[in-house]
């Protein structure tokens, strides 16, 4: 189990599962599931918020119920971060030619297969490179984005026309790991919200034969990799290692600089007031920006050391400031 802040307190918590045998305590932080197939983003959650009693519980982006790996649980105060844990994702997956669905994944109902004798592997490894260069791709008719407030899933499941959809992606890197035809596996790096069913999906058109998506699973979501993930059943059967297994909000935001504040100055910030940019001592020298540059972000720590507040630096009234973007306080 990956360890956090607080052991102390964790510790305690722990001791009181095993001895009382109840729920543990509400916690604040950020929890790493490596969720399985087969259950849906949704049903992990709500089992951690029956059975392990978080009742303010939300995550930093969903994955399909055929998809498996990093989910990421926000628990308590760090369900405020969700908009802010929403960065770069790796996954790796296997698709098959030869055959459509209506999701655009093997758990679809077929609609058409095709002949896949006259594909090659270096086509499909020059096709999967291609991705790359797509900056827009079109949302899967059966998937959560909504129109007029419903989602197409449910337009599509009561048989109703679902409207075409783009969205605006970014794909860092892509590369086919292995071929043997009509399966590949690939690997891709991309931008938080892009649909990996769409690519598999435009990879079969260009190709003229159709592809499915048959296995997902996503490697890392910024910051945080499998390596730090955690089974659900696990936790599940040892609710008392739940608190040791919640990485700490200052530990989760750990690519921004924290900021120190003195008791004057967290009473400011809880204001909404700025602070002035030079004046707060930064956690690790490491992460100080080497010029200021207005739109850079910060995070504000209290005295003993908490995650207190999001923090941005803009220029106000031609002075250099630390703003606050989003408290993290109750």
């Amino acid at each position: 189990m990956s360890g956090g802040a607080g052991k102390s307190g964790a510790g305690r918590d722990a001791q009181a599962c095993r001895v009382r045998g109840v729920k543990p305590s509400q916690c604040h932080g950020v929890l790493v599931l490596n969720k399985p197939s087969g259950p849906s983003s949704a049903q992990c959650i709500a089992r951690v918020k029956r059975e392990l009693g978080q009742a303010k519980i939300g995550h930093a982006g969903t994955l399909d119920p055929m998809a498996q790996g990093v989910l990421l649980v926000l628990l308590g105060q760090a369900t405020k971060l969700s908009n802010y844990l929403m960065g770069k994702k790796v996954y790796s997956g296997r698709l098959k030619l030869g055959e459509t669905t209506d999701t655009w994944d093997a758990e679809g109902e077929r609609i058409a297969t095709a002949s896949v004798a006259g594909v090659v592997p270096d086509q499909v490894e020059g096709e999967i490179r291609a991705w790359r260069d797509i900056s827009e791709q079109v949302v899967p008719p059966f998937s959560a984005a909504k129109h007029k407030g419903q989602p197409l899933y449910r337009l599509a499941r009561q048989g109703r026309e679902t409207p075409v959809k783009t969205k605006n992606v970014i794909i860092e890197f892509a590369e086919m790991l292995d071929c043997e035809l009509p399966f590949i596996r690939f690997r891709v790096g991309c931008g938080s919200g892009t649909y990996i069913r769409s690519l598999a999906h435009s990879l079969g058109m260009r190709l003229g034969c159709g592809a499915v998506l048959t296995e997902l699973v996503r490697e890392y979501s910024h910051p945080f990799s499998l390596k730090t993930a955690h089974e659900l059943d696990a936790l599940l059967e040892h609710p008392e290692m739940l608190a040791e297994c919640v990485i700490p909000i200052k530990e989760a935001l750990c690519d921004r600089p924290a900021l120190f504040l003195n008791s004057e100055q967290e009473q400011k910030v809880r204001n909404g007031v700025a602070l002035p940019y030079a004046a707060l001592p930064v956690m690790d020298e490491n992460l100080r920006p080497a010029s200021f540059v207005p739109g850079m972000s910060g995070l504000f720590l209290s005295g003993n050391g908490e995650a207190l507040a999001l923090a941005q630096t803009a220029s106000f009234r031609g002075a250099p400031v630390w703003t606050v973007v989003r408290g993290l306080w109750n």
